[in-house]
Formats: structure tokens, C-alpha cells, sequence
């Protein structure tokens, strides 16, 4: 009996494993199909050199942000940038197209069809990212990882690729002014944390994915203010987005998850405490409400938008955040003391 049991779960381990092969290799040919919604504005790719550190970001209507994201990730040590811009009409496109390193394309395609964006970023990490590291990004969303003070991105991924490890996790941390959202604007240019610099130190739940082996986390100030009454459809706060590229790679779920699945292996499951960072988050500033709105009408998002049709409601009653638990940013040290991330063995 025990020898059959353990033909019978070999079998379908091996079953499982095809199965996954089939999705990855369709989610490849769907993205090299998805290339033709793609028309290259600026393209510098020929610049990018090997072992050039890349950012890839899918972007519609963020030139209020661009300034301050690319001065950020420049000074982190990111070489190269691709952006795709979804039709946007703020002045980004051509923001982006003067900027000496970045390579833009432009998509009037549908979002929602392009598995809201990915099919997009698959393609363009498959033909340019292959033997790099990419950092795979929002506009709002601010990389930080152990000694991110001190050293640059470079030493993070040469101590990675010393230890043979291809992506490193990150847990999404949402940023919140002390009052309403809505009572200092932002300035193009601006460091979005001088207004968002709140954020929670506990209040997450974090369950494994059976089906690709990634964490699922949620929680936090979106989870308690927009989605008290039903937590289980707050947004994913995990994930990966430094990844040491492969053409065969693919994203499947924004960067929540990838296959091969061994990429989503970015936590120990020994007990131990596997090096992670975080990405910290400046989405709950004034430029919300307005985002909020044009994506409920866009109907682009996942499910038909019904997160950003909570955030448009809630945010009629002008909330705030802020509470008596609520912590003041410091530094990545703070977050590790938090058990937010983790420096690991990483010395």
C-alpha cells in the first residue's frame, strides 16, 4: 500500500510539473503574440551592455511621479530602463522618450487583455533582459533592500549570484500621510515620502499558494480602511521583483508569481529567515482619487476594477490612515527589526 501511494503521488507530481511546463510555455507564446500591440517610441536597447543592472515598468498617466522614481532607481545603481506606456495623455510618453536611458514603446492596446500589462513586460524582458537583473516595477513603488543606505544594487546581486540564488521576495509596504490623503498635494519631483512616511507595523496575514509555492500576503492600512468588511479581497503584498533574468522565464501574476515555480521560492521553509527586502509603496497620496476614477471607468483592472471602485468610495468619506499602532519610516534596519524583511546571512 505504502509503495502504491508513492507511485500514485510520484505520478502526480510528474502530471503537475507538465502541467506547469504547458502554462509557461503558452504564457510565452502569448506574449510573443502580444508584441505586435507593442511600437517602439525610443529605443536605446543597443546601449544596454552585458551585466547591465535593467528596470522594466508598465506605466498610463505617471509623469507627476516619473522625476523622483527615475532619480531614485538611478542612484540605486539601475543602468538601464524599458518602460511600455498605455496610451497615456499627461505628457509621459514624451517625458520618458528624452531621458538618455530609458527605452520606451507605446501600447493603445487593451490592459485587461495583456493580462493587465504582463504579457507586455514577458515579451520585452524575454527579448532584452536574458543574463540580467531586472528589477520588474510600478511608478509607485520604491525598492529597498539590506544595507540599501551603504551599497548599491550591484553588490545585492553580485552577493546573489555568488549564491546561486535568481530572484529575491519583497513585501509590499503601504506608505500613508498622518491626515487625510487628500490635504498635501504632491509636487512632480517630489519624494512621495516627505508627505507618506506612516505605515503599519503589523496587521498582515500570510497564507503559501499550493498551486505556484509563492507567499500570499495581505493586510495593512488598504485592507483595514477600504476592505474592512470583507479582508479576503484586499490586494497581494507579496512580491518578487528583482529577478535574475531567462528567456524562458514569465511572470503569470504581476509580480506575485513566476514559473518555473522554483522562482517563487523566496522564503525558508526550515524556519529560517531567507535575505528580503521591500517595496515601499506611495500610492495613498492625492494623486489617488483621481487614479481611482479614471481606472473605474477604464475597467482595465482585475475584476472588473473593484479595487479602485473601493478606493473611489472610500475615499468620499476623506480617511485617514494614521493610527495610535501606525510607525514613522526610518530605515530598511527598522523594517528588519519589524520582521517586515530580513538581511539574512547577507553580511
Amino acid at each position: 500500500m505504502l509503495a502504491y501511494k508513492q507511485r500514485l503521488g510520484s505520478r502526480v507530481s510528474l502530471l503537475d510539473s507538465y502541467r506547469m511546463r504547458l502554462r509557461r510555455k503558452r504564457r510565452l507564446l502569448r506574449c510573443v503574440r502580444k508584441r505586435r500591440e507593442l511600437e517602439a517610441v525610443s529605443d536605446k536597447t543597443n546601449a544596454i551592455q552585458p551585466g547591465d543592472i535593467l528596470l522594466m515598468s508598465v506605466v498610463r498617466n505617471e509623469k507627476i511621479r516619473l522625476p523622483y522614481f527615475l532619480e531614485y532607481y538611478r542612484k540605486l545603481g539601475v543602468d538601464r530602463f524599458l518602460f511600455v506606456d498605455n496610451n497615456s495623455d499627461d505628457g509621459t510618453r514624451e517625458f520618458l522618450s528624452s531621458q538618455p536611458d530609458v527605452s520606451v514603446w507605446q501600447s493603445n492596446g487593451s490592459y485587461k487583455r495583456a493580462t493587465y500589462g504582463t504579457d507586455w513586460s514577458n515579451y520585452l524582458l524575454r527579448k532584452y533582459a536574458d543574463g540580467h537583473w531586472v528589477l520588474t516595477v510600478d511608478p509607485d513603488e520604491f525598492f529597498i533592500y539590506p544595507f540599501c543606505d551603504t551599497r548599491p544594487i550591484r553588490a545585492l546581486t553580485d552577493w546573489l549570484d555568488g549564491c546561486a540564488v535568481r530572484s529575491f521576495g519583497t513585501m509590499l509596504i503601504d506608505m500613508y500621510p498622518q491626515g487625510p490623503v487628500d490635504a498635501e498635494p504632491y509636487r512632480e519631483g517630489q519624494d512621495p515620502f516627505e508627505i507618506a512616511r506612516w505605515f503599519d507595523a503589523g496587521n498582515y496575514v500570510i497564507s503559501k499558494n499550493p498551486e505556484y509555492g509563492n507567499l500570499w500576503i495581505q493586510g495593512g492600512p488598504r485592507a483595514r480602511v477600504f476592505f474592512r468588511q470583507a479582508p479576503e479581497k484586499a490586494p497581494a503584498l507579496n512580491k518578487i521583483p528583482l529577478v535574475k533574468w531567462d528567456r524562458r522565464y514569465v511572470y503569470v501574476s504581476s509580480t506575485h508569481s513566476l514559473l518555473p515555480r522554483g522562482l517563487n521560492q523566496v522564503y525558508d521553509d526550515w524556519g529560517g529567515e531567507k535575505t528580503s527586502g521591500a517595496l515601499l509603496h506611495a500610492k495613498l497620496i492625492n494623486t489617488l482619487g483621481d487614479k481611482a476614477h479614471e481606472e473605474m471607468e477604464r475597467r482595465q483592472h482585475y475584476r472588473g476594477s473593484g479595487e479602485y471602485r473601493a478606493y473611489a468610495e472610500g475615499l468620499n468619506d476623506r480617511p485617514v490612515f494614521w493610527c495610535d499602532r501606525s510607525e514613522a519610516y526610518i530605515n530598511w534596519r527598522q523594517l528588519e527589526i519589524l520582521g517586515l524583511m530580513s538581511k539574512g546571512n547577507w553580511a
